[in-house]
């Protein structure tokens, strides 16, 4: 068997200097803009917000921006900070198939070490590539079993971060290889503290962005770590997942496509594990002609992780919300769009909601649970005061590569998350430099809710 780890190091290695196709180019670009916007939405958030203020004295001399307080700092310091805030609001991106989010952890980690290395926005671009190159390749590997324990984008997004990072500070892909060996002894996050209550969730992209960052410094200045070590009988695949990891699988196709050209882009703030649910009634209530007063019943079965993380009653907080298959359909069937304003404090106390959450019960389908994670589907059961029932098996969700989202619907969920902070002007100026400049973002924008 190939190495994997010096083979995903050598695939980065040459996307730091290989011709750019255009099409993976706007991929990449789009990606990075789907981070600003949810990065931009979490600054105005905890756990972002106390880090950045119980950090203020250790922000550390350096080029990178701090998008919650504004200041510059380390890149240590700005990829801790900004990678919290990019998972805060759950809109950022996901590889379906590793279930895994690369984002929060690789574009933080890279526009933090561009930004203080005074790299070039091509350079940024490809760094980015090349992480979601490794990290959701891994990912791939690991899954499904890792999830059961492990928090992949915690775990994993270290990799994809020091990937990113050494790439940017001019490693070779020896010293690369190292970085992925050093960030896979700092990979850690545990579902509990995923399932479970608190704040932690956040701070572990956060946590992954800043050690990945310092895997990429220690790999440059010469550290080494095991080049086995995702694969050999105790290392990281070994250990965290059932078998040493399907390399075979991860692998295939390795030169012939690219992962960042199969992202998801949210078009929801909610666990992705609750969208085919959501696209699921949003088609039967147009089929049915249906409103929220005229059901009785909403029955969803879905796959397993559907069932473990999302079937939720008990909803106290913002978080809990997001993660609540009940308050999600019943919000949607009120007139909510699944955006910031459906998560607000005065939202989450409607009486309409809380009652009508009772209605939506949600088990496993174990057919369903077989597709997990390549397929992510729902089958839906509405039952109507008037005796109809409706049913529909959602195949496919909206952001998904078989249903993406539009580059003008990309550029309106922008413009709406980055008025948490943004104006205007400020909104319109960042999405031209992401999307069409040729200019690493490095000035500070007017952040007009501090």
């Amino acid at each position: 068997m190939q190495n994997p780890l010096t083979t995903l190091a050598d695939a980065a290695s040459r996307w730091a200097g290989c011709p750019l196709p255009s099409d993976i180019d706007w991929h990449a670009r789009r990606a990075i803009l789907d981070w600003f916007a949810s990065m931009l939405s979490g600054t105005v958030c905890a756990p972002a917000t106390n880090l950045s203020a119980v950090l203020a004295s250790t922000r550390g001399a350096g080029d990178a921006v701090n998008y919650v307080d504004g200041q510059r700092c380390s890149a240590r310091h700005a990829a801790l900070i900004n990678g919290t805030a990019s998972h805060t609001t759950e809109f950022d991106d996901i590889y379906r198939d590793g279930g895994y989010h690369p984002g929060c952890t690789t574009i933080a980690a890279a526009l933090a070490v561009a930004q203080d290395a005074g790299a070039s926005y091509e350079d940024f671009r490809r760094s980015v590539i090349g992480g979601y190159e490794a990290g959701c390749r891994i990912a791939l590997a690991l899954q499904p079993s890792h999830y059961r324990n492990w928090h992949i984008t915690a775990t994993v997004g270290t990799m994809g971060a020091a990937v990113s990072a050494a790439m940017l500070l001019g490693c070779n892909a020896e010293k690369i290889a190292h970085a992925i060996a050093i960030a896979s002894s700092f990979a850690g996050g545990h579902q509990e503290n995923l399932q479970g209550g608190g704040l932690v969730k956040p701070l572990h992209c956060g946590h992954s962005a800043e050690a990945g960052v310092l895997a990429g410094y220690a790999a440059a200045a010469g550290v080494t770590g095991s080049l086995d070590s995702l694969h050999a009988p105790h290392g990281y695949a070994a250990a965290t997942s059932e078998s040493k990891g399907n390399w075979a699988g991860a692998l295939s196709g390795q030169g012939e496509w690219t992962p960042i050209s199969r992202m998801t882009f949210k078009f929801y703030g909610c666990c992705g594990h609750i969208f085919p649910s959501l696209d699921g009634v949003q088609a039967l209530r147009a089929q049915g002609g249906f409103e929220a007063e005229d059901v009785a019943s909403i029955e969803v079965s879905g796959y397993s992780a559907t069932k473990l993380l999302c079937d939720r009653m008990k909803v106290e907080n913002a978080r809990d919300a997001r993660f609540s298959l009940q308050y999600c359909i019943a919000d949607l069937l009120h007139g909510g769009t699944l955006r910031l304003s459906s998560f607000t404090p005065e939202a989450l106390t409607r009486p309409a909601i809380r009652n009508f959450m009772r209605r939506v019960t949600v088990g496993e389908d174990p057919e369903l649970s077989t597709a997990y994670p390549g397929k992510r589907m729902a089958k839906i059961r509405i039952t109507l005061r008037d005796g109809r029932v409706l049913k529909l098996t959602q195949a496919t969700r909206k952001g998904d590569p078989e249903q993406p989202l539009t580059d003008e619907e990309l550029y309106d969920k922008f413009d709406e998350l980055a008025s948490e902070v943004l104006d205007t002007e400020a909104r319109r100026s960042l999405t031209e430099m992401v999307m069409t400049g040729n200019t690493l973002p490095t000035s500070i924008p007017p952040l007009s809710a501090h």
